[in-house]
């Protein structure tokens, strides 16, 4: 939920490492579990340079299950590696160092006395409290939910009695198995708690409001909120990825099969303030350091702000794909076989995390849908910014769900036929009395678009007024009251106009009508056949289009796109790949956002050349100068 206060401390979180018996080995059949160790160890060198307060660890600490002889040579490996690691190690029990949950379709054992006394020789007590730094940390077994172990009628006791005990804590509960994955009313599968015990637990943490939970077990990001209050977190792996839930993604799955998907490894870094968290995740792409060898010095990188923290909003997203998506998980005859899984795809939020992008544009599709308008009051929570967009003036049933969510939407972008303008502008007006929102103007069907173009028929949408229609837009204000109830124009700004040329014009247009301009920047041009694949000319744009967005007054700016469009019409690269994984060009505009944001800054001068490169000057009002150099697609500057 949002932060306030000061920065105060950071700790960090891992999950499921799932460390070996030896190096370079590893009782799995996938390549990418044998580097395991490896990629433990440069993790450990990479949290003792970023020096957190402790480190909490979700469980699945090594990979031989507690059956397998392996197991205790496994489990000494992992103690050796942690002698290392400079702050408090507090670990969580997983389903491979304690058995898994009650199953009774896998082959692997289930968690019983014999092995949770195993796991207490060699790691201590499976669940437990720990103050730290004015927080109150909960540690639980999940596996020994629904059991019916003595051990779980004890760890229900003492959890209930715990929360009541701290009910005035900042509390933060850690688990292996998360309650649930997409929603809390799932189906029970290999990676969920089984009712009863999920209603238990959900039960507990909606009455006594934890801060936050985190979760591992799954191998990918996950993020929901429980309750009113809570936050789930559900974590990465470092070792490698759960390949199932790689359907969903519209690309092929990638290395072995999407298990060694190496954008997806990382763990997480928490920022606690005196009000709230953040949560940053940090990628390893897979990264290794063997035994002998160290670290090397890490470059010098800009701190990016989580969407949370970031000061910039005048920079949006367009989500041309769904970004809260449910998909079904084929059964895969691994961990699942007998249904389906329902899993909501959290990569595209991930992504805008880590980009510290605030701002969605989004059709009011996802409003009107009860399950995304829900993901949208989370999101809201988390510090984003929807602009909706129609097309048409909502009404009726949109109009009441408009009325009751207002606090959801942060611009009303309404695209109206131009020939009807007049008309259009007494509805905009009478949705303006009845719903205080800021609206945002947009047009189809202007007067010179042609249906024919050399010889081919023109069958595209084209929508947003275009810088030559000024004096017309003007004229249509000026003598139409009903024009009052806008407070925004939004502009067309296609591949052959550059941002910042379209952002000066507009910015003047914007303080004659006394107005917002918003700047619906494209990718690309007005043919659907032809592809904008240079990734060079591409993150280009997009970093001029954050650039003007922040330092020009009077001037929003919605970046289109946010990932590859690489099938369907007018292809281009984006920020994201089809994975959600991040680009070149996620990166500079995250260097950019977190260079920018908490300042107020203001663009100076003409862009200029330099052997090739277009070089843009912001000034901050603190007085600082930020440069952008913008080289060359050939890459020769």
């Amino acid at each position: 939920m949002p932060i306030s206060g000061k920065h105060l401390f950071t700790f960090a979180v891992i999950a499921d490492t799932h460390m070996n018996q030896e190096e370079d080995c590893s009782s799995s059949p996938y390549p990418c579990n044998a580097l395991a160790n490896a990629r433990m160890r440069r993790i450990i060198a990479e949290l003792n340079a970023l020096q957190p307060v402790f480190v909490v660890h979700l469980g699945d600490i090594v990979n031989p299950v507690p059956e397998l002889p392996t197991y205790e040579d496994a489990a000494g490996h992992f103690k050796d590696l942690i002698e290392d690691l400079k702050a408090p190690l507090h670990l969580v029990s997983g389903n491979h160092d304690v058995g898994d949950k009650p199953v009774s379709w896998m082959p692997a054992g289930t968690v019983n006395d014999e092995n949770l006394e195993l796991y207490e020789q060699h790691f201590g007590d499976h669940f437990y409290s720990f103050d730290a730094n004015g927080l109150h940390i909960v540690v639980l077994n999940a596996q020994i939910i629904n059991s019916g172990l003595k051990a779980e009628t004890e760890q229900r006791d003492w959890l209930e009695q715990d929360l009541a005990n701290n009910a005035d804590a900042r509390t933060f509960i850690c688990i292996h198995y998360p309650p649930y994955v997409s929603n809390a009313g799932e189906n029970g599968s290999y990676d969920n708690i089984d009712e009863p015990g999920r209603s238990w637990l959900l039960g507990l943490i909606e009455e006594h409001e934890p801060e936050g939970m985190f979760c591992g077990h799954v191998h990918n990001f996950w993020y929901d909120v429980i309750g009113k209050k809570t936050e789930m977190y559900i974590l990465p792996s470092t070792a490698f990825v759960r390949q199932d839930y790689s359907e969903m993604y519209r690309i092929e799955p990638g290395d072995q099969w999407g298990r060694n998907d190496e954008p997806k490894l990382g763990y997480f870094i928490v920022r606690v303030y005196e009000r709230g968290h953040v949560v940053e995740n940090i990628r390893t792409y897979g990264r290794t350091l063997h035994a002998g060898d160290d670290l090397l010095a890490a470059r010098t990188s800009v701190a990016v702000p989580q969407s949370k923290e970031s000061s910039i909003t005048d920079v949006s997203l367009d989500m041309r794909h769904a970004w809260a998506e449910e998909l079904v998980i084929a059964p895969s005859g691994g961990v699942d076989e007998f249904e389906r899984k329902i899993a909501r795809n959290d990569y595209p939020v991930l992504a805008m995390w880590e980009m510290g992008i605030r701002r969605m544009r989004v059709p009011i599709q996802d409003f009107l849908d009860a399950k995304t308008r829900r993901r949208m009051e989370i999101m809201v929570g988390a510090g984003h910014l929807f602009q909706v967009h129609s097309y048409g003036v909502p009404s009726g049933a949109a109009r009441d769900l408009l009325s009751e969510n207002a606090g959801l939407v942060h611009r009303l972008e309404i695209v109206i036929n131009w020939e009807k303008a007049d008309e259009r502008l007494v509805e905009i007006a009478a949705l303006k009395n009845h719903i205080e929102l800021p609206i945002y103007l947009s047009r189809v069907n202007r007067k010179d678009t042609n249906k024919f173009s050399g010889g081919h028929y023109n069958h595209l949408i084209n929508h947003g007024f275009v810088l030559d229609e000024a004096d017309e837009l003007m004229a249509q204000f000026e003598k139409n009251g009903d024009a009052a109830a806008i407070d925004g124009v939004m502009f067309n700004v296609m591949r052959d106009t550059a941002p910042i040329e379209a952002a000066v014009v507009a910015g003047e247009i914007a303080e004659k009508l006394g107005r917002t301009a918003c700047l619906y920047v494209k990718s690309n041009s007005g043919s659907p056949a032809e592809a904008f694949l240079d990734e060079v000319a591409n993150v280009n744009r997009f970093a001029e289009t954050v650039a003007v967005g922040v330092g020009i007054k009077g001037v929003e700016t919605v970046l289109d796109t946010f990932d590859d469009i690489d099938r369907s019409y007018f292809a281009r690269t984006g920020l994201v790949d089809r994975r959600f994984n991040p680009k070149t060009g996620s990166h500079v505009v995250a260097s950019l956002i977190g260079l920018m944001s908490g300042g107020e800054w203001e663009l100076r001068g003409d862009v200029c050349e330099i052997r090739s490169a277009r070089v843009m000057t912001l000034i901050s009002g603190a007085g600082e100068n930020l440069v952008l150099v913008l080289p060359p697609a050939d890459g020769v500057a």
